[in-house]
């Protein structure tokens, strides 16, 4: 166990090393009573869930930049707003920032609360959010664990108990290092530390601030930590995707049911996804056939191949399932990832 974790000496090496984010402010900055602003980190912190800082830069900046803050975001619209999210996953997380934004506006003048407690009725923001929310943007005395704090305390403790089981254990942990002063630069400092440090692969143990103190370095563990149970393969869904294009431009396309996988979203008519290859199943009567390229894609928690059937459609063409979006009306940006992977192929395949 370890004895001497200073959280002030964490503090001097944030102050000096700090990544610059589009999100945050400095130390120094937050020294001279300058906080960042709750909207870019409630925004920030949402998009880092399951996705890392180098891809959610480009995101977080797009993002500011359509719908600079909680107001102009409440009043998006849906079908961009998700088109905008493509790319990042876990579309729940999408539809939760408009339900969010709009509960912020409506019951809170447009200001977020600064209590976890009145964080977490809001929806989309859980137990960590709403401690990220509450220590980085007010300073609040809360403690925010994400996998890379929990990674820094299994290894300065030692616990070698396995995760996910010894997560309340190292949350415990990170909760008594957690200081009164600035537990806001220190939430950050703890995650930059994981970040840049003490990673993954190869921990930089010898320019750690914490090296010291670190009983999994003492052991010479470290890189073995933190224990994980060994996950089970992913699963492979088949589907079969049907991508029709009429003569004056206009695609077919369904949309998804609002609960579920991509809910919510624009698609292409099709099958379900299941553990086999699925019938034959076309939205409308036509000359359909097979570009001979296979979409594969990879989700949380399986992965997907997917089989395409073209089709090139006469105007009166009258479908069985989805709807026909005009040429002027369609944007490629409103489809998820997987989709557009879709329309490349057809596209080609139709020209």
């Amino acid at each position: 166990m370890c004895k001497n974790a200073d959280p002030a000496d964490l503090l001097v090496w944030y102050d000096q090393n700090a990544r610059v984010l589009p999100w945050r402010t400095s130390p120094q900055a937050r020294a001279a009573g300058i906080m960042p602003d709750p909207y870019a980190v409630w925004l920030s912190e949402i998009m880092l869930q399951q996705t890392g800082v180098v891809v959610v830069i480009n995101y977080f900046n797009r993002f500011l930049s359509l719908w600079p803050d909680v107001q102009a975001l409440a009043a998006a619209d849906e079908t961009q707003l998700m088109g905008e999210w493509a790319g990042l996953g876990y579309y729940a997380r999408a539809r939760n920032l408009a339900k969010c934004a709009g509960q912020i506006v409506r019951d809170h003048g447009g200001v977020f609360p600064q209590s976890r407690k009145v964080l977490e009725t809001l929806p989309g923001i859980g137990p960590y959010t709403s401690a990220a929310i509450a220590a980085i943007a007010f300073d609040q005395g809360e403690t925010v664990v994400d996998g890379n704090v929990e990674r820094v305390m299994a290894r300065i403790h030692a616990v070698t108990a396995p995760m996910p089981a010894s997560k309340p254990q190292l949350r415990d942990l990170a909760t008594h290092l957690t200081p009164a002063k600035r537990p806001g630069d220190y939430a950050q400092a703890v995650m930059d530390l994981g970040a840049t440090i003490c990673t993954p692969r190869s921990p930089k143990c010898g320019i750690c601030p914490w090296k010291n103190a670190c009983a999994a370095r003492t052991k010479s563990i470290q890189a073995t930590l933190p224990a994980r149970v060994k996950k089970a393969a992913k699963p492979t869904r088949y589907g079969t995707a049907y991508l029709a294009r009429r003569s004056d431009g206009a695609w077919l396309l369904e949309r998804r049911p609002n609960k579920g996988l991509l809910g919510g979203m624009l698609g292409w008519p099709g099958s379900e996804w299941g553990e086999t290859h699925p019938p034959s199943s076309p939205p409308i009567t036509a000359n359909w056939r097979d570009p001979g390229v296979e979409i594969r894609h990879t989700f949380t928690h399986f992965h997907l191949q997917l089989s395409l059937q073209v089709a090139s459609l006469t105007p009166d063409a009258a479908p069985q399932q989805g709807f026909f979006l005009p040429a002027k009306d369609f944007r490629l940006t409103d489809l998820p990832s997987v989709m557009r992977k879709a329309h490349q192929v057809a596209a080609q395949a139709l020209n």
